[in-house]
């Protein structure tokens, strides 16, 4: 996620502001952050329910095969 993020920002701090940058960057990160948590199967499935909306997210990841 970290080397993710750095990179991202390096190529971007060339084409827009400091700023701008940073924001994409950290929100390329939380992204990729997610995605780890749910392919490393983190969370189990009262973990999940537990979070706003977690009985439809429980559903979603059930469906693409998941958990």
């Amino acid at each position: 996620m970290g080397i993710c993020s750095y990179f991202i920002y390096s190529v971007l701090i060339g084409i827009i502001s400091g700023r701008l940058a940073t924001i994409i960057a950290i929100i390329v990160a939380i992204i990729i952050y997610g995605l780890a948590i749910i392919a490393l199967k983190i969370f189990s499935k009262e973990e999940i329910m537990e979070i706003p909306a977690g009985d439809k997210i429980y559903k979603i990841l059930k469906k693409v095969g998941i958990y």
